[in-house]
C-alpha cells in the first residue's frame, strides 16, 4: 500500500485521520465500507464525497480513514475536511478551487462548558420571588 497523502480534520470532538492511496474510490471507515459505516445516510456520504467530486478525483483514490470520538454527522465533516487537506498535500493547485468551496475551513464551534450555578452553559434554574 503506497500511502500518496495523509490530513487530519476535525469537528466538535471527532477527529479523523485520513490516507490516500491510488486505487478505485473505495472509502474504507474503520474497516468497514463508507456506505455502510455512515448507516446509507446520503447526507453523510455525499459530504464525505464533495471536495473529490468537486475536483473529480471519485474514481482516482481510494480512501482509508481511521475516526474516533463524537457522532456520525461531527465525523462526516471531520472526514471531508482530511481529505481536502491530504489533497492539497498532492497538488497544490487544487487549494483554490476547495478554499473557495469551505473545504478547508475548520468549523471551530464545539460544545460550551456547564457553569457552576447553572443547569446548562447558560440555562440557569427557575427563578423564585420568595
Amino acid at each position: 500500500m503506497n500511502i500518496l497523502a495523509k490530513g487530519t480534520g476535525r469537528r466538535k470532538s471527532a477527529i479523523a485521520q485520513i490516507k490516500l492511496v491510488k486505487g478505485t474510490g473505495e472509502f474504507i471507515i474503520n474497516g468497514k465500507p463508507g456506505v455502510l459505516y455512515m448507516q446509507e445516510n446520503p447526507a453523510s456520504v455525499l459530504s464525505i464525497q464533495a471536495p473529490l467530486e468537486l475536483l473529480r478525483l471519485q474514481k482516482t483514490y481510494n480512501t482509508i480513514v481511521t475516526v474516533q470520538g463524537g457522532g456520525l454527522i461531527g465525523q462526516a465533516e471531520a472526514i471531508k475536511l482530511g481529505i481536502a487537506r491530504a489533497l492539497c498535500d498532492i497538488e497544490k493547485s487544487y487549494r483554490p478551487f476547495l478554499k473557495t468551496k469551505g473545504y478547508l475551513t475548520r468549523d471551530s464551534r464545539c460544545k460550551e462548558r456547564k457553569k457552576y450555578g447553572l443547569k446548562k452553559a447558560r440555562k440557569a434554574p427557575q427563578f423564585s420571588k420568595r
